[in-house]
């Protein structure tokens, strides 16, 4: 892979309206989609590929379209998400490369909710949903953002949401959304009216030729959050796809009717790493500030708290005051907040007292009660799989349980995409299996175009790997087990100690200090993950978590090894001051460092380099993944 290259490539089965009749015909349809489009589907989607392709398909046939390319479940790129179908032609009137994007629903019923023009209650689903024409236009201003051809040439793109099974009477307050470029409406009964747009964009010629430019395109690195600015941030909300998009609605839509009729309640926004859980935290907290709603960005992580503070605060005056923790919260229950945005929130600690609190202060009432009272809608994003320590009890039940008592009505949307990991879902699942956290054990990796895994020889290898892929808009880390003793105070030269030792290969922990030094001086700990100095220092779990990189580096300590095929965990081998409690029973303490790992591994956007510091563990990774086959040019190997 040459330096800073992105694997990223859209996969999708290319097909045409008579091919996908012809295959419906003979029930071959949906084996060609699993078999060409890299997707198996759950039972709904199986269905929808059965019953609303088809029914697509025969409106393109009776508009004379039936040769137009049909990329069916084309995948967004850097995501596991997916779009129906994606129509590509040539517009009669240009003779340029067109593009339209369909959304199919089988709903026969739909009506707003209450209070908002874009979420929606169907007959057919549980709970909100996000608008159709909001959903199809997510996808076009994903695609338009990160495929080079179509963010040159915007109006290429048109996006249309089309339900074959309603009639528009049922359906009527969903067109109060009005139609541009990358959004409209048709129903059933509307079927000339979508003939009639059809052919308004696509001429009745192949349309091989322009699917193959499409697909061969260039794919645009994505912005990372924190090289995001606060203007991209508010304007990142109307790129958010599904069921973000359908989070970040549904908090705007509370925040409407707590404030109009003093309806308070918990929204609770659940996902993996790489799910968008951060970005949908961050839109929110610059659209409500600019709304001028009183709002509060909140986590419990020093790292993550700072690095926002200090990347954000630089760039518009008044945020860094918008970002605080969840113990300084505390401090605010004399004042009303319409929204407090958790961040993070599985690590929730179980009050917001430590050894700094004054004895007057020390309350010892739950932090999750502080959060929940401090606003009329406390949002809390967490993934129940991150909690890496003892004292850190943020989880669904918990949120649930204390919402209840409080009187609070609970809202909660779960995030079911990757947009980390080249958007492989296939590697996320590989990881839990890996770790033990779900029963099917460590598999081979089967590999993903869009996300490399590898396992290197040794740390070297790795680190000089990983430096070659190093540019000015590409970023790598090493990472950690926490087994090694850490030094907190450099040596009299003002060095940072080498604490890791692997054979002949050393290097120091991320530094323990929190002021910023000369150029020449490490990064303070909490900006370990954004300083690209960063890279010269192994970073724990504590400093990467809710950080990604392009290019992760994991190094697997003495803790995690392999017995009969599946990796334990050896209590005596960590060295975290943190987890030596006598109280914290050995169950606990696994699944914490099972879910330090999971945190670790997960944090690659472009790719992942492993290391096993266990001989038997490292030819275990090397019976499943492929070794690295890298040397450094002008270095022997």
């Amino acid at each position: 892979m040459k330096r800073g290259e992105s694997a990223a490539r859209l996969r999708t089965f290319r097909s045409t309206a008579r091919e996908v009749v012809a295959l419906s015909k003979k029930a071959k349809l949906v084996p060609a989609i699993v078999e060409n489009a890299g997707k198996k589907g759950n039972p709904a989607e199986r269905r929808s590929w059965e019953v609303s392709l088809p029914a697509l398909a025969k409106v393109l046939i009776k508009a004379g379209l039936g040769e137009v390319a049909m990329l069916i479940e084309c995948s967004l790129p850097g995501s596991s998400q997916r779009v129906d179908a994606l129509l590509a032609g040539v517009h009669p009137k240009t003779g340029a490369d067109n593009y339209v994007l369909v959304e199919l629903k089988q709903w026969s019923h739909a009506e707003l909710g209450w209070g908002s023009d874009r979420l929606v209650w169907s007959l057919h689903t549980r709970g909100d949903q996000l608008h159709p024409v909001d959903q199809v236009r997510g996808y076009c201003r994903y695609l338009q953002r990160d495929v080079a051809l179509l963010h040159d040439r915007p109006e290429a793109l048109h996006g249309v949401a089309y339900l074959h099974n309603a009639e528009e009477k049922l359906v009527r307050p969903l067109f109060e959304l009005p139609p541009d470029q990358f959004g409209r409406l048709y129903t059933g009964d509307q079927r000339e009216g979508f003939i009639e747009f059809l052919r308004s964009q696509l001429t009745p010629t192949s349309g091989l030729s322009a699917a193959e430019r499409l697909l061969d395109s260039e794919i645009r690195q994505r912005t990372t959050l924190l090289r995001s600015t606060p203007a991209e941030l508010y304007a990142a909300g109307d790129s958010l796809v599904d069921n973000q998009r359908l989070a970040f609605e549904a908090v705007l839509n509370r925040v409407t009717l707590a404030y109009r009729s003093n309806q308070k309640c918990v929204v609770l926004v659940t996902g993996g790493p790489g799910s968008g859980k951060s970005i949908i935290a961050m839109s929110l907290l610059m659209r409500l500030h600019k709304d001028r709603r009183r709002v509060r960005y909140a986590t419990g992580s020093e790292a993550i708290t700072k690095t926002m503070r200090r990347v954000y605060g630089r760039q518009e005056r008044g945020l860094e005051k918008l970002i605080t923790y969840y113990k300084n919260l505390t401090t605010m229950q004399d004042q009303w907040l319409d929204v407090v945005i958790c961040d993070e929130a599985h690590r929730i600690r179980r009050t917001s007292t430590d050894r700094f609190t004054r004895a007057i202060a020390n309350t010892k009432r739950p932090q999750v009660d502080e959060l929940i009272e401090i606003a009329n809608v406390p949002v809390f994003l967490l993934d129940e799989n991150q909690v890496v320590r003892p004292d850190e009890v943020g989880t669904v039940d918990l949120i649930r349980d204390h919402a209840a008592r409080a009187g609070r009505t609970v809202f909660q949307i779960n995030l079911d995409g990757q947009f980390r990991c080249g958007g492989s879902a296939a590697y996320d699942e590989w990881v839990l299996n890996l770790l033990g956290l779900r029963p099917l054990g460590p598999t081979p990796w089967k590999g993903d175009d869009n996300f490399t895994v590898r396992v290197a020889n040794s740390p070297q290898q790795m680190e000089d790997f990983l430096r070659s892929q190093i540019t000015d808009k590409v970023s790598a880390r090493i990472m950690a087990g926490y087994c090694w003793e850490w030094t907190i105070d450099p040596d009299a030269d003002g060095a940072l100690v080498d604490d890791i030792k692997i054979g002949n290969w050393s290097k120091p922990w991320n530094s323990f200090q929190n002021k910023i030094g000369g150029a020449g001086d490490p990064p303070p700990k909490w900006l370990w993950a954004n300083d690209p100095r960063g890279f010269e220092q192994v970073g724990c779990v504590y400093t990467a978590q809710g950080f990604e990189f392009d290019w992760a580096g994991i190094i697997l300590g003495p803790e995690i090894v392999v017995e009969d095929q599946a990796l334990v965990i050896r209590r005596d081998a960590n060295k975290d001051r943190k987890l030596r409690s006598r109280t914290l029973f050995d169950e606990e303490f696994d699944i914490l460092i099972r879910n330090t790992y999971k945190v670790l591994l997960t944090r690659g956007m472009r790719g992942v380099v492993l290391y096993a510091v266990d001989a038997a563990t490292q030819e275990f990774l090397s019976s499943l993944v492929d070794r690295l086959e890298f040397v450094e040019p002008g270095v022997a190997d």
